[in-house]
C-alpha cells in the first residue's frame, strides 16, 4: 500500500513537472516580447542572449509608439469593430441556438446539419465571393464588411444550441401554461439564464475579431480606419526597416485588451463547462 502511494505521487510529481516545464515554454516569449518592450536599445541591436530582465529599462519605446497617434487610432477602430461584433454574434447564436434546441419547425435537423457544414469551408474560399458582394454594395473601405460577415457563427450557435439543450424544459412548459409567448420566454426566463455561456460567446467573438488580419487586409485600405493588426504589421521606422523595441511595445499593447477580457470573463467559461449540474428533461 505503501509503494502504491509512493509510485502515485511520484506520477503526480511528474505530470507537475512536465506541466510547469511546458507553462513555462509557452509563456516564455511573451515575457521576452515585454522585455524587449522595455529595452531602451532594442532599436538599435537585439538583445542578445535573451533576457526576461532588461538591461537598460526604459519607456522609450511606448512613448514613441503613442506619440504617434496612429495606435490610438487603430484601438478605436478595432475596439468599435469587436463591440458590434460582440453583440451581434451573441445575439444571433443564442436566438438561432434556442431555435434549434426548443424550436419545432420542418427541416430543422437538416438546417443544423447545414449550419454545422459551414464549419468545415475555409476562411480563404469565401475571401473572394465576399469581398466581391461587398465591393458591388459599395463597402469597401468601411467598417461594415469587417462586422456583417461574423454575425451568423456556426460554432456559437452549436454553443449556445448545448447550453439551452440543458436548462430543464420544465421552465417553458410552465411558462407557456401562464400564457407566455414564445419570444417572452426566450427573453425573460431563458436569456437571464445564459449568462456563462453569453460570456464564452463574447469573449470567442472578441478574439476572433481583435485578431483578424487576413480579411482587414483585403477590404481596408484606409490608413484611417485600420485595425491593430494592420497597423502592427505596417509599423517600422523612418527608412521602412523594422524596429525591434518598438514592434514589441505595439504587440504588447495590442495583446492587453484580449488578456483583460478572458481574465475578466474567465470564471463564466469555467461556469459554462460545468452548466451548473443542470440537465434537460
Amino acid at each position: 500500500m505503501f509503494n502504491f502511494i509512493l509510485k502515485r505521487k511520484t506520477v503526480d510529481y511528474a505530470v507537475t513537472l512536465f506541466l510547469l516545464a511546458l507553462g513555462i515554454m509557452i509563456i516564455y516569449p511573451f515575457l521576452w516580447m515585454l522585455s524587449v518592450s522595455f529595452e531602451r536599445l532594442a532599436n538599435v541591436e537585439l538583445p542578445f542572449p535573451p533576457r526576461l530582465i532588461p538591461e537598460n529599462f526604459s519607456w522609450f519605446n511606448y512613448k514613441l509608439v503613442f506619440e504617434n497617434g496612429m495606435l490610438i487610432k487603430a484601438y478605436l477602430n478595432s475596439l468599435t469593430v469587436a463591440v458590434f461584433n460582440v453583440l451581434l454574434s451573441v445575439g444571433a447564436a443564442l436566438l438561432a441556438g434556442y431555435a434549434f434546441s426548443r424550436g419545432s419547425f420542418p427541416g430543422k435537423k437538416i438546417l443544423f446539419f447545414v449550419v454545422l457544414a459551414t464549419m468545415m469551408i475555409p476562411f480563404e474560399t469565401r475571401l473572394i465571393p465576399m469581398f466581391t458582394m461587398f465591393n458591388s454594395a459599395g463597402m469597401i473601405n468601411s467598417k461594415a464588411p469587417l462586422i456583417f460577415p461574423s454575425i451568423l457563427n456556426a460554432l456559437g450557435i452549436l454553443l449556445a444550441k448545448q447550453y439551452f439543450d440543458r436548462l430543464p424544459e420544465g421552465l417553458r412548459e410552465s411558462a407557456k401554461v401562464d400564457g407566455a409567448r414564445e419570444f417572452t420566454i426566450f427573453i425573460r426566463i431563458f436569456v437571464p439564464l445564459t449568462g456563462p455561456i453569453t460570456a464564452t460567446l463574447a469573449i470567442l467573438a472578441f478574439q476572433d475579431s481583435w485578431n483578424s488580419f487576413l480579411w482587414p487586409l483585403v477590404v481596408i485600405n484606409d490608413q484611417a480606419l485600420k485595425t491593430v493588426p494592420l497597423f502592427l504589421s505596417s509599423f517600422s521606422g523612418e527608412d521602412g526597416q523594422r524596429l525591434l523595441g518598438l514592434t514589441m511595445a505595439t504587440a504588447t499593447m495590442s495583446i492587453l485588451p484580449i488578456l483583460l477580457v478572458f481574465l475578466f470573463f474567465q470564471k463564466y467559461i469555467i461556469r459554462s463547462v460545468a452548466l451548473s449540474g443542470l440537465k434537460g428533461e
